[in-house]
């Protein structure tokens, strides 16, 4: 791939839908190159306060912004059949050419349950989003080419039908992973991997294991997109970082699997367990800029294409400047 792009998270968990867009807009303004927004029902707790229809927010980004945008990521497997999802996705990619993405992962019980079906256990929910995944890429190669399609599987039924709007070229389809297996189907069957922020020897792990993917499918990994959403606390003092880290984000010191759980206030219960060193190795909480631009850096290293920041604290707007002037201008690829 090209040079590293690094870019916005904005979390419509924690703010309103039209302060994240005023703030991606500010981003931008700073040196930030894109946007990531993910597709959640619910806020991760209470204190977050928050949580906008996705594809609303990336719609107003297209006119706001002018880098590249996308879902970081929607389950395309429970509250919205796939076929909607390649709806929306290709509606954005026709407004705003070129620019828009589209990330998928297997999703939450905290945003799915909501619908009322059974929500079932980790290998299903991957094969769903696979599967899903699968019905997508259909629809964009048959509608490119003027047909419809159809398609009968083990989760999901598509009666024969074509998307009448898409752009000229078909958005990028990445899946988040964060295990091996489906490291590698990503690298098989969809055209790059997202993740977060995990030890070097994991993502490189990964990295691997999306490579024999993609050989397997006749590509080469190196040409693919490799994209980072990372979360850290930055703040004018260490004290206030660490801070914002535990009333705002306590969910990233939460160091046991959170798919299962369904509602904020669970969620509000377990952070009153979190403690400062539950976030070690987890998040970088620091006051000093270069501390983590020397974090960011080592995932650059690493071969990622795009990463996306979140800063979790509310202080967004010093911190965008911040991080526009003393981070971004010094990182290398």
């Amino acid at each position: 791939m090209g040079s590293l792009s690094v870019g916005y998270a904005a979390m419509l968990e924690q703010f309103e839908p039209r302060e994240a867009v005023a703030l991606s807009a500010l981003a931008e303004q700073h040196g930030f190159t894109g946007v990531m927004a993910t597709d959640h029902f619910q806020p991760w707790v209470p204190q977050q306060g928050q949580s906008s229809f996705v594809w609303s927010v990336l719609g107003a980004l297209g006119e706001r912004t002018t880098g590249d945008f996308g879902t970081g990521v929607t389950a395309p497997t429970f509250r919205l059949h796939p076929a909607m999802v390649a709806q929306a996705s290709a509606t954005l990619a026709s407004m705003y050419p070129g620019r828009h993405w589209l990330g998928l992962g297997s999703g939450e019980a905290l945003n799915e349950h909501v619908v009322g079906q059974y929500w079932p256990e980790p290998a299903e929910r991957i094969s769903r989003m696979f599967e899903a995944a699968d019905i997508i890429k259909k629809l964009f190669a048959a509608s490119l080419a003027g047909r419809d399609t159809r398609h009968t599987g083990q989760h999901f039924k598509l009666e024969s039908t074509r998307l009448w709007t898409m752009p000229e070229v078909a958005p990028e389809i990445l899946v988040a992973t964060a295990g091996p297996v489906t490291a590698k189907r990503a690298g098989k069957h969809v055209d790059g991997l997202i993740t977060v922020g995990a030890p070097l020897e994991k993502i490189s792990m990964l990295f691997g294991r999306f490579a024999e993917g993609a050989r397997e499918s006749g590509r080469d990994a190196s040409t693919m997109p490799k994209v980072l959403q990372l979360h850290l606390s930055w703040a004018r003092t260490d004290e206030e970082a660490m801070r914002n880290a535990l009333v705002e984000w306590p969910n990233g010191g939460m160091r046991f699997p959170k798919a299962d759980i369904r509602s904020p206030f669970e969620f509000e219960q377990m952070a009153k367990m979190v403690r400062p060193e539950d976030f070690e190795g987890r998040m970088v909480i620091s006051s000093d800029p270069d501390v983590h631009r020397a974090h960011i850096q080592r995932f650059a290293d690493l071969g990622f294409d795009r990463i996306y920041l979140h800063n979790v604290g509310r202080n967004q707007r010093d911190w965008i400047e911040t991080f526009g002037r003393d981070v971004l201008p010094k990182l290398v690829r």
